[in-house]
């Protein structure tokens, strides 16, 4: 049946009709993750915000995102993503218009939480959309894709958003973005194909997801990745500009163009990673251990930051979000391993933890910070070195982990083999 649907609708109508429309809510809601970076010094001069309050500001995004995606997975299974798209979306200019008019910390707060619900479904729909109609092969390139169109999103709420700052407030900025998303919400539902009926679940009741916790393949990938996901989602949208300014001692502006560059450092990352990974699996390499291996260089680039070089901020922080992307192995990792049926319950728990997590460390991180004064509007570097160090420790389990069980695994074929080569002696 798969395969037939695969058959029934051809590559480029595929990518006109399904990947351009849900990649272009996936890329908005990029933009809405990542514009608070550009916007901090502008909402905290206007509004009064201490660090906790705008960490606390900024991760209602991921929290209202996380608390969505239960839902958001079974919906997606029952009644597809177009209809799904079509209301979150409305759902998200709503909340894009209130944030263009708040007044305070509470009314914002308030709008945040309505945006990240109103998002939450954009990467999951996209990933759910695609899976009707892409072999399991090509999921690793296309998902990529998926994420660097969100990296493209995250470069456009930066240097782009400094330069339209200049002709325009950040209130009237959020009214335009409304517009546009309900504009994308609308193009979805109307240019999507219907979703194949073979591949909607019957059973799509909360206890359905234990189907997905009890998929050791899913529970593994968390272990390794749902860390690392976290931590770059949660500093690359806020904390690493600020830690530019306070740290390295940039202006508004060269921050601004090194989050660009950043940002396009997602997209080529995102690409290479997709790349990579299937020529790794031409070779016999599974895209759990090319995960570890990513990881493991995502956590040295951390330390370097931890150690506070002045220099090497500018490229520490490219370096940051380019090794970050590897964590989006996750949801390819995830979709090979579940049937179609599953797949947006599968992702959407995934995201929930990840979403959790973002929210966490973001908040955490201010909450660090908020230990030491401020000097001159700037935290000292030994708060960015906590916090850091923070977030370092928080990814070393599962990488242990993952090591621990390379070294098993290793140790088992070893004893394997021995004994195929005992018995062939003896026989």
């Amino acid at each position: 049946m798969k395969k037939a649907n695969v058959l029934s609708l051809s590559f480029a109508s595929m990518c006109l009709t399904v990947f351009l429309p849900f990649s272009a809510g996936h890329y908005i809601s990029f933009v809405f993750r990542s514009i608070n970076a550009v916007l901090a010094p502008y909402l905290t001069a206007e509004l009064s915000m201490n660090a906790a309050q705008f960490g606390l500001l900024t991760g209602a995004y991921f929290l209202a995102f996380a608390m969505a995606q239960l839902p958001v997975g079974l919906a997606l299974d029952r009644w597809g993503p177009r209809k799904v798209q079509l209301c979150l979306l409305g759902l998200a200019a709503a909340g894009s218009l209130l944030f263009a008019f708040g007044t305070g910390f509470y009314s914002l707060f308030a709008a945040r939480v309505l945006i990240g619900i109103g998002l939450s479904a954009c990467f999951m729909s996209s990933i759910t959309a695609v899976s009707f109609w892409v072999e399991k092969n090509k999921l690793p390139t296309i998902h990529s894709s998926l994420i660097a169109v969100g990296g493209i999103g995250a470069m456009s709420a930066t240097l782009p958003v400094l330069w339209l700052l200049h002709a325009m407030t950040w209130r009237t900025m959020f009214i335009v973005m409304a517009a546009v998303t309900a504009a994308i919400g609308l193009a979805i539902y109307f240019i999507s194909p219907p979703e194949p009926k073979a591949h909607k679940a019957r059973d799509v009741s909360l206890s359905s997801l234990l189907e997905v916790a009890a998929n050791s393949n899913f529970r593994r990938t968390a272990a390794l990745l749902l860390a690392p996901h976290a931590v770059a989602f949660g500093l690359q949208g806020l904390w690493l500009g600020q830690w530019l300014h306070d740290s390295g001692g940039l202006s508004n502006d060269a921050v601004a163009r090194l989050l660009f560059i950043g940002m396009g450092a997602i997209v080529a990352g995102s690409l290479s990673v997709g790349a990579i990974t299937q020529w790794a699996a031409k070779r016999g390499i599974k895209p759990i251990d090319v995960a570890g291996i990513g990881v493991l260089l995502f956590l040295f680039v951390q330390v370097l930051a931890f150690c506070g070089n002045v220099t090497l901020s500018p490229y520490v922080s490219v370096a940051f979000t380019l090794m970050g992307t590897i964590a989006g192995l996750d949801y390819t990792i995830v979709a090979q391993n579940v049937p179609p049926a599953m797949t947006g319950r599968a992702a959407t728990c995934l995201n929930l933890l990840i979403f959790i997590g973002a929210f966490a460390v973001q908040t955490g991180f201010g909450l660090i910070l908020g230990f030491w004064s401020t000097r001159n509007g700037m935290y000292p570097d030994i708060a960015y070195r906590a916090a850091f160090a923070a977030v370092i420790a928080l990814q070393l389990p599962g990488v242990v982990a993952w090591l621990m069980d390379i070294w098993r695994t290793k140790v088992s074929g070893s004893r394997d083999l021995r004994l195929d080569l005992e018995k062939g002696s003896t026989d």
